[in-house]
């Protein structure tokens, strides 16, 4: 029977009750499908419920398969293993004894020859240099993407289930993953940003507030296919409003003709030469009129209003973030960094960074670049402060804010507006409310606590609390900034770094982002022998 993925009348709500999404229908079969979505819609969590982690609050899902799954995150131990990961190591202990000549009969009997070349074939799939034996915390967060990858491939699954595999990975071993899926004859569904990988697709499902629609196609031809209906949407919405403001008119129109027949029956009443009785059936029958009006003007106003709501909601989904930042006022003859011979690292003996010289002027866009382990983080902790070097001098000159991978200038415990206020102190509480709503932290959002958030929605508040100030920093250091955004909320900071003049210092595997901001020039980072941690 082949392989799917069967979605009926699904519905999860989170434990405090938000319901997340409510009767998604759809399927998945032997084919390649991205799984898009703004941050907490709820993809990973949907992910979770079809790999049975979670279990759904109404309908059902259905796996025909077995299924493998990378996370966002490899979670690795200090001790643990390639092999470890694999989960042959003990099959692997079979084989050493057995060349060493202790094992016994059962263990020869039940030993697997073939393991270590298929070990190697599933790694070379990925384009990883680490051998079994290698152990996990000394890769980097790519090489340890590409270890997991290459361990889903060696299980042989009927259907990946894939979580931003992207996100950590360089330009090789993107590469080797779209080749990986290229090559891919079973299902996958991925969740990715990554809009390189997503034109790879042969179908994208758009999960939102709304439900779940599939495309087919590629991510262009999704885009177009949005484009479209985002016209249609304002067109409806325009069409709307207009029936709204007919509705009103009308009734006004209405109520006004009414109120003139009865100050003309009411005058002739004065006058005295009407029956009493008739009177009275002429006020009924004018109130009845006036009933009757008002009831369907009131009909009609609501029909109008609820097609405008509903127009309204479309465009909320379909419309890509805006964001708009403020002048840095840098100088563009002056001095941002300057960086002279430095070598540095995290173990004595070990430099991640050798003899590294750098000077950025006014607002130059300098991307930094390298596969994984070759001390891009490294560097800009070394510019942010954060570490110091061994050898050398490095002088940050101007003011400047360090959004890492994990968003560290944000307190967990305390919520997006308290973030925002301690940030930008010079901010009231106007000020830090539009700016939140900029980037869609609207009303009672803005209150969340940021460790209730998705990742994306995490970066997108580091954003908003440094690019929503009245006086952004001279200097911007990114370190993966796309990593967890959805394609909606990277094209708009996109927008906004374009407008951003002051210097920015970017660490980015997502060459289309660095086109689009804009880079002005790349520093090449070779990687060492052996990295160091934070990389």
């Amino acid at each position: 029977m082949p392989a799917s993925i069967s979605i009926s009348g699904l519905s999860w709500s989170t434990p405090d009750g938000h319901r997340l999404f409510s009767d998604l229908d759809f399927s998945f079969g032997a084919e390649r499908a991205g799984l898009v979505g703004r941050n907490g819609v709820g993809k990973t969590t949907l992910l979770k419920l079809i790999a049975g982690e979670l279990a759904p609050g109404t309908g059902s899902v259905s796996v025909t398969g077995r299924l493998g799954v990378l996370r966002q995150t490899v979670q690795v131990g200090p001790d643990e293993t390639v092999a470890d990961l694999f989960g042959v190591s003990d099959a692997l202990a079979v084989l050493r004894r057995a060349e060493a000549g202790e094992a016994s009969a059962e263990e020869l009997a039940a030993a697997d020859w073939t393991l270590e070349a298929r070990i190697a074939a599933a790694l070379g799939r990925v384009g990883l240099d680490a051998g079994q034996d290698a152990r996990l915390a000394m890769l980097s967060g790519g090489q340890r993407t590409r270890a997991g990858l290459a361990a889903l491939v060696f299980r042989e699954p009927d259907l990946l289930l894939l979580d931003e595999p992207s996100n950590d990975l360089d330009r090789e071993g993107r590469r080797a993953l779209i080749d990986l899926l290229a090559g891919w004859r079973a299902g996958a569904v991925v969740v990715s940003h990554d809009r390189e990988l997503l034109d790879t697709m042969d179908a994208i499902v758009e999960l939102t507030s709304l439900g779940a629609r599939r495309y087919g196609g590629n991510w262009s031809h999704y885009r177009e296919r949005k484009a479209i209906e985002l016209a249609a949407a304002r067109h409806d919405l325009a069409d709307a409003e207009k029936r709204v403001a007919d509705a009103a008119r009308s009734a006004q129109a209405t109520a006004e003709r009414q109120a003139r027949r009865d100050r003309a029956g009411r005058k002739k009443a004065a006058k005295g030469d009407m029956p009493r009785i008739l009177i009275g059936m002429l006020e009924d029958r004018s109130e009845g009129t006036s009933g009757g009006n008002a009831r369907l003007a009131e009909r009609r106003r609501a029909q109008a209003a609820e097609a405008a709501a509903g127009a309204r909601e479309r465009i909320e989904i379909l419309q890509p973030l805006t964001v708009h930042v403020p002048s840095t006022g840098l100088a563009p003859t002056r001095t941002v960094l300057k960086l002279d011979g430095v070598t540095a690292g995290y173990e004595p003996g070990m430099p991640v960074i050798r003899d590294l010289s750098l000077t950025v002027v006014g607002p130059e866009r300098l991307a930094v670049a390298g596969p994984n382990g070759s001390g891009k983080t490294t560097l800009l902790a070394v510019v942010a402060g954060r570490l110091r070097p061994w050898r050398g001098t490095a002088r940050t000159m101007v003011g400047h804010a360090m959004l890492d991978q994990r968003v560290s200038l944000l307190d967990p415990t305390v919520s997006i507006r308290d973030n925002f206020r301690r940030l930008n102190p010079e901010a009231d509480e106007n000020a830090c409310r539009a700016a939140l709503a900029r980037f869609m932290f609207r009303a009672d959002v803005a209150l969340k606590a940021v460790s209730t958030l998705s990742g994306g929605q995490v970066l997108r508040a580091g954003l908003a609390c440094v690019l929503g100030g009245s006086a952004p920093p001279p200097l911007l250091i990114l370190d993966e900034p796309t990593n967890h955004l959805d394609v909606d909320s990277i094209e708009a900071v996109e927008a906004g770094l374009r407008a951003y003049d002051g210097a920015l210092l970017i660490v980015s595997h997502d060459e289309a982002f660095l086109g689009n901001v804009g880079i002005s020039r790349t520093l090449d980072l070779q990687a060492p022998g052996r990295r160091g941690e934070g990389e």
